[in-house]
């Protein structure tokens, strides 16, 4: 199965767009697409794909790359722990006394 293009498909289906105005280095701002929208995006792909994506990777994606790239880790069954760290750290507030 091609990643990238099931999740076109989704992305397609989920926010009425033609197929082909989706590339795969397409941001989720150039393509309209807001928080709200990536909630039903990601709950979409989870159901196709038959998986759990953690919520702190889920928020920070932010383009159609990430997603397939990110999906296709878990697929493989890979360590996408440094994407949960990665996502950790993005969302941190950092303070300086």
């Amino acid at each position: 199965m091609d990643v990238a293009s099931k999740v076109i498909e989704i992305i397609a289906r989920e926010q009425h767009l033609d197929p082909e105005t989706i590339k795969l280095d397409s941001s989720f701002a150039e393509l309209g697409i807001d928080s709200l929208d990536g909630v039903n995006i990601l709950f979409a792909l989870e159901e196709e794909f038959k998986i759990d994506i953690p919520d702190s990777v889920a928020q920070n994606m932010r383009g159609v790359r990430q997603v397939v790239d990110s999906l296709t880790r878990v697929l493989e069954g890979g360590d996408i722990s440094d994407l949960v760290a990665m996502a950790k750290s993005d969302t941190q507030v950092v303070t300086t006394n």
